[in-house]
């Protein structure tokens, strides 16, 4: 079956389908029927309703969802900034300098720092836009060695979070219940949906793409037709998980302190509150968090001559409106697959192109060292950024054996792990720490670590 064969089984279950509108109850009869906002909800619960985007938009777009809980999200004390001894140095802030530069970047193993959480850990790799003007995206990576602290849960009101693991697994209990993400799944958080992260199998990394502006979508399909690349059916959406209890017919749950850090404008601030946060008895409603495994993504391509565009690799996109055609971001994805082209230069052709990419490497196997040889290409946690009219290619070597071998079918790509690429149409600007990383192994820098590699590649 076209499923991922996953070290880590499912613990959790899940609602299917991609933008459909979903309703869940953790208590029988906790959803009001026929009405939103009743005077008085099911078991004395309160109503509440979190809206991505405007009122007005057009039903198609429209995402909301109405929550049922004990106590409504307002029950806290006033936010103030987290105190700089919890960030990492080198998480996005909204004071950081980002360059621009016509030099492609490589890094072929990110650095990681010891002891980090989910929050802590992550740490900017380039960035075009503002979340306060709620335009653009930033890419970041993840290196969590520990589960959130407890008591303690996170949102942003910056972005929607694409989660993209590149090993280990995420137990994520969000406001609207719980999703497992392991490795070559990928998920999206929205912004505003407070959750927590805890490390069930030790250690995980990888990466993110913040998105300020709209929400992903499954692209159109155009001539394909109905159905291939991510088919809706097969999103997972949590189902509602309550943490309290019934007594005499209203819902309770415990009184103790907890902890909320949010993200403003790339900025951390935290508040408290007296109650659990997961005290959401039903929801129902578009907007909510979701996963998807990769290994369901059914690929097409070339069965004659030439090569078809990337875009047809597309997983997710969040279009941009600037003009026909281009998008915010794109996330795609190459996983192992048939090439049977004829008369065709198989490899990557060179290329310059008006939309910068960043690609990385998705490992399924948790023996990394058994499907990856760190002698080829980037290492197990490493990336590329081609910016706009950056020239990109194969190397020399690579090069010569495309040109003289002999074309037969053939599958290409290691079982194990896939590669995947965020385009955007932004110019996207580095951060000072991503480009100290930016050398062999993650350790040489700043910027001349990054071209001398470049060097290597060029013929």
């Amino acid at each position: 079956m076209p499923v991922t064969k996953f070290s880590v089984p499912e613990k959790y279950t899940y609602l299917s389908g991609f933008g459909g509108y979903h309703q869940s109850e953790a208590i029988p009869g906790a959803l009001p029927i026929g009405i939103n906002s009743p005077q008085l909800p099911p078991f004395s619960l309160s109503t509440e309703r979190i809206s991505g985007t405007s009122f007005t938009a057009p039903r198609s777009q429209n995402l909301q969802t109405w929550l049922y809980l004990v106590h409504p999200s307002l029950s806290h004390s006033d936010f103030s900034p987290l105190p700089s001894s919890y960030r990492s140095p080198s998480i996005l802030s909204s004071d950081e300098e980002f360059h621009l530069t016509p030099n492609a970047l490589r890094w072929n193993d990110f650095p990681i720092t010891p002891n980090q959480d989910w929050i802590s850990s992550q740490k900017i790799i380039a960035k075009s836009g503002s979340p306060a003007k709620k335009e653009g995206l930033a890419y970041m990576i993840y290196a969590a060695s520990e589960s959130m602290p407890p008591q303690t849960i996170f949102s942003s009101s910056d972005s929607d979070y694409l989660i993209i693991p590149q090993s280990g697994t995420l137990d994520i209990h969000t406001e609207l219940g719980h999703l497992l993400v392991r490795q070559n799944e990928i998920c999206v958080i929205p912004r505003g949906i407070r959750y927590r992260v805890s490390l069930p199998n030790g250690p995980a990394r990888g990466y993110i793409c913040e998105l300020y502006q709209g929400h992903f979508q499954l692209p159109e399909l155009g001539p394909i037709g109905s159905c291939s690349l991510a088919n809706v059916r097969d999103f997972q959406i949590p189902t509602a998980y309550f943490e309290g209890s019934i007594s005499n017919g209203v819902a309770t749950c415990e009184r103790e302190a907890w902890t909320v850090v949010t993200k403003l404008a790339g900025k951390l601030w935290q508040c408290s509150q007296a109650h659990t946060p997961f005290d959401i008895a039903a929801w129902h409603g578009t907007y909510y968090p979701y996963k998807y495994d990769l290994g369901r993504f059914s690929a097409i391509g070339s069965i004659s001559f030439d090569h078809p565009d990337p875009s047809i690799s597309t997983v997710l996109t969040a279009p941009s409106h600037r003009e026909p055609g281009t998008a915010v971001v794109d996330f795609a994805i190459f996983p192992p697959r048939w090439l049977v082209m004829e008369g065709t230069y198989r490899p990557p052709y060179f290329h310059r192109n008006s939309i910068s990419e960043f690609a990385g490497v998705v490992i399924n196997s948790q023996e990394e060292e058994s499907v990856w040889n760190k002698g080829e290409g980037f290492g197990p946690f490493g990336a590329t950024l081609n910016g706009a009219m950056v020239s990109h290619g194969m190397d020399r070597r690579t090069h010569e054996q495309a040109r003289k071998q002999e074309l037969r079918p053939e599958k290409v790509g290691m079982e194990g792990f896939t590669m995947f690429l965020l385009e955007s149409e932004r110019m996207m600007g580095v951060s000072g720490w991503a480009l100290e990383a930016a050398g062999e192994g993650g350790s040489k820098g700043p910027i001349s670590g990054a071209l001398k590699d470049q060097e290597k590649a060029k013929l």
